[in-house]
This record gives C-alpha cells, structure tokens and sequence, in this order.
C-alpha cells in the first residue's frame, strides 16, 4: 500500500472503503414495513466485522502469502532470463506490502487520529510481511535491485520509514522514494506511481515487476508485470 497522503488522507482515515469493497458479502439492514429505503451502505460494523473475521480466520495470510509466491516466482524465472547488460529492478509498495500496519489499525478500529498515525512511524514499529521479506532477498539474491515507492510523506516520514526497513531486514534496496511536493500537480497515487515508475525506466533500469496492495501500485505502466496484494482494509486511487 502507498499512501497517496498528498491527494487524501491517509491509510487510516478511509474506513468507508471497507463499505465499498465488502460492499456485496455484508448484510444490510431491512427498512421497516411502508418505508423504501434506496441507496442505504451496508452498515459500517458488519463490513469492520468482515474484515476482522477474513484476517482472524487466516485466510487474509494465506492469500497474501499465495500472492506474493507469484511474483517470487516470476521474478526467479525473469531474473534467469537476464539479457546482457541488463539492469533488472522490482518496484515495491510499503504499507500493507512489505510492512504491516494492522496492529495499529486494530487499535483505531480502523479510525484515522494524525498524531497516533505519525507516532506510529516513527516508532518503527510496524512488523514485517514474511512472505514479502522472501520476495525482497529472492530478489537481492538474483542481483535484482529493489525500488521503494510510497505515498508516506517526505521528509516527515523517512526516518522513522528508513528505521522500520532496517529492522525488517529491508535495508538493502537501492531507491526509497516517498511523497514529495513535487508530487503535488499529480493528482492521484496511481498517476504519481506511474511517473515515477517511468523516471526510472528512463535511468535505465528494466522493472520487471511492481508489486502493491492497490490497484493504484499497479497501472500506469513502466513495468513488465504487476502484482497485486490482497487489502481488505483500505483503498487508495
């Protein structure tokens, strides 16, 4: 996940995605006899107990560790097929990627508070997403170099980031790019993480793959595939 936190606010405060994403598995509440009720959501606390039950019964570490086998997988096949000269690279997402913010967000009940959310950074704190730590030294093994990009706020947000990736074992990546001011003309996460996904292609580098918890981590291009990782908490444009 990349918090695109210049274009809206971040991770935490989009607990109504939860409503659209569970949208047709959550129960709805019957409008009483003579009144029609059009339009009603599904209500808030059955889509939060939704998504409480898929991570609480395994099935959300099941099928992120499913996702994330792909693209180890395909990365392990490409980086065998390297070409001469080739300077191969996988772009990654952060939160809900390769790091966890779920035990923050469980103590929110997926609320957004900025002050509880910046201390949550900087604490360093947020634990690692194994299966993707084996994607990222599967990667590194091959002499395939990782590219960070995330929509967490620069330089608000590096140290307590830079922090957070050394200790998961994450330190060894060869870009860290974050939402600057310079991104502000640019609208959504999805056109930001495009370009810059394009600025690097420029540089030279062949992204072989860009891998993210949303779709906006995966469309716009500059790469040769796309992977998306399972997100039942939030979504980002």
């Amino acid at each position: 996940m990349s918090f695109a936190r210049g274009a809206r606010p971040p991770v935490l405060s989009l607990v109504f995605s939860l409503v659209a994403a569970l949208g047709a598995g959550c129960a709805t509440s019957r409008p009483s006899a003579g009144h029609v009720r059009t339009g009603e959501p599904p209500n808030l606390s059955d889509a939060k107990d939704a998504v409480y039950a898929y991570v609480d019964s395994g099935a959300y570490a099941r099928d992120f560790a499913a996702a994330s086998a792909e693209a180890r997988a395909w990365i392990e096949r490409r980086a065998a097929a390297r070409q001469p000269g080739e300077r191969l690279a996988v772009v990654l997402d952060i939160d809900e990627t390769v790091l966890s913010n779920l035990p923050h967000m469980r103590a929110e009940d997926f609320g957004y508070n900025p002050r509880d959310w910046d201390e949550w950074v900087d604490s360093a704190a947020a634990p690692v997403l194994e299966p993707m730590r084996e994607v990222f030294a599967s990667a590194r093994a091959r002499d395939v170099a990782v590219l960070f990009l995330t929509g967490r706020k620069d330089p608000r947000d590096r140290p307590g980031t830079e922090k957070n990736l050394r200790l998961a074992g994450l330190a060894d990546h060869a870009a860290l790019r974050l939402y600057s001011p310079a991104d502000a003309p640019l609208s959504t996460a999805a056109a930001r993480k495009a370009a810059a996904r394009a600025a690097w292609a420029a540089e030279g580098w062949t992204i072989i793959a860009t891998i993210g918890d949303q779709e906006s981590d995966l469309s716009g291009g500059h790469a040769e595939r796309a992977f998306k990782l399972p997100n039942p908490f939030y979504r980002i444009p």
